[in-house]
């Protein structure tokens, strides 16, 4: 064996065993700290993205991981390479690997121990550390809380499970692992990150996601008071506006988000009775046929418009919808440029209608809006100036985006939606207009 395969196979970051563990799966304990941290008390996170030694001035912060996964994978990589930036702050959030109910539970184990063999390092080099606690399912409850004391202040999100865009909350799974959590741990403090549920017990400190992100580092003028008489949670205001966060998918319950839910009139189209067939009029006066399969839940959709462009769009077009990521996802059009079949009933099922009149509001309130409804709903058709623009996929990958003002000459095609938010349109970028055109169609 030469020395550097030695070296190798005897390093400590192949090996990941130099920490007290307990339990079957030796996962390492992350020992239990002292920040003196009340649940009244105005304190801020700093995300691991935003850390850059000697150039962040917010040391009185606590460090947070609540991010994509990619963004932090360094830290499990190379350790080491952080240590002198995080000791500048007052402490860290052990890591949060995310735990999705979908996730194969080898992954989820493999997770809980990144998770703690992270936060155990860093406290072995003088950094106080805070075990961040995340759960799956049931079957997850026997390794997720293991490698943290008794008694210790501990971090949890509801940035995934709360509702939030077209999801429902997910409340009840969240629960059950919370409350789990309380019996096993018996936390002297648990920092929430975004808002709690009103059913959790606790000493609980809300850490506000928006308050706590970079447009407010400055803002240091602070309210707290208890949201009702009955609960420990406090609740923090500073006086500035709040940006409201959009769709979210970090971290917690499922990777998809909560169950699917309309949010507009137009939304309930996508659900309904076996069998039925729902009418549906747009603010241009265009017809949609939507039908319903043995479910509940749209299986196609007729569009009675080529929504501003013939070369893209016949007129009918129909569009297949798929649900296996947890919302309508409309499919390519499918045209008719001979003969146009008849949209049948579902199989088996009477058919019936019900007329759903469009909300007369299209228009985007903020650019993570626009992509949502482009990625899921394929078709928006939108006015500047009184020039029509029209925009949908093409292409089955889900890669080509078409945009231009009505005509297939003046199409472009992007390989993103990010490529297409930097267009020009008019001396300005689209994502600067997208929240003040006049938006003429769109499926969701």
């Amino acid at each position: 064996m030469t020395e550097e395969n030695f070296n190798y196979r005897s390093s400590p970051l192949f090996l990941r065993n130099e920490f007290n563990s307990k339990g079957k799966w030796k996962i390492p304990i992350i020992p239990k700290c002292d920040l003196n941290i009340t649940s009244n008390e105005d304190l801020r996170v700093i995300g691991f993205d935003k850390v850059k030694n000697n150039k962040d001035k917010h040391y009185n912060r606590l460090v947070h991981f609540f991010l994509y996964d990619y963004e932090f994978e360094k830290i499990w990589e190379q350790p080491q390479k952080y240590i002198d930036a995080l000791k500048q702050y007052k402490g860290i959030l052990s890591p949060d690997f995310s735990m999705y109910i979908e996730m194969n539970p080898v992954m989820q184990l493999y997770n809980t121990f990144r998770n703690r063999w992270v936060g155990a390092y860093m406290a072995s080099k003088g950094i106080k550390v805070i075990p961040t606690v995340n759960w799956g399912l049931e079957n997850t409850f026997d390794f997720c809380f293991n490698g943290i004391e008794k008694e210790s202040t501990v971090a949890v999100s509801t940035y995934m499970v709360n509702e939030h865009g077209h999801h429902k909350a997910q409340k009840d799974f969240f629960l059950k692992g919370y409350n789990e959590m309380l019996k096993r741990i018996e936390p002297e403090l648990v920092i929430c990150y975004s808002e709690p549920f009103p059913e959790m017990e606790g000493n609980i400190l809300y850490i506000d996601y928006n308050l706590s992100s970079w447009q407010h580092y400055s803002d240091d003028e602070v309210k707290a008071y208890t949201k009702d008489n009955t609960s420990s949670i406090i609740t923090k205001y500073h006086y500035t506006y709040v940006i409201p966060y959009d769709s979210i998918s970090k971290g917690t319950g499922s990777a998809f988000g909560g169950e699917w839910q309309p949010k507009k009139p137009e939304d309930e189209r996508f659900l309904g009775e076996p069998g039925e067939i729902k009418v549906t009029f747009n603010r241009r006066g265009e017809k949609f046929l939507t039908k319903i399969g043995d479910d509940g839940y749209a299986v196609k959709e007729r569009h009675y418009g080529n929504h501003g462009n013939s070369y893209y769009h016949t007129n009918p077009h129909d569009h297949y919808i798929d649900w296996s990521n947890n919302h309508p996802n409309l499919g390519s059009p499918v045209n008719y440029f001979d003969d146009i079949p008849e949209f049948k009933k579902y199989e088996g099922e009477s058919m019936n209608s019900k007329n759903i009149s469009f909300d007369n509001d299209y228009n985007f309130k903020s650019v993570a809006e626009f992509k949502e409804s482009l990625l899921h709903g394929r078709e928006i058709v939108f006015q500047v100036n009184g020039i029509e623009y029209g925009m949908f996929f093409e292409g089955e990958d889900d890669k080509a985006i078409c945009f231009g003002e009505s005509n297939k000459d003046n199409y472009i095609f992007f390989k993103t939606v990010d490529d297409l938010l930097n267009c020009d349109i008019r001396g300005q970028l689209l994502k600067d207009v997208i929240t003040q055109v006049t938006v003429l169609h769109r499926n969701i």
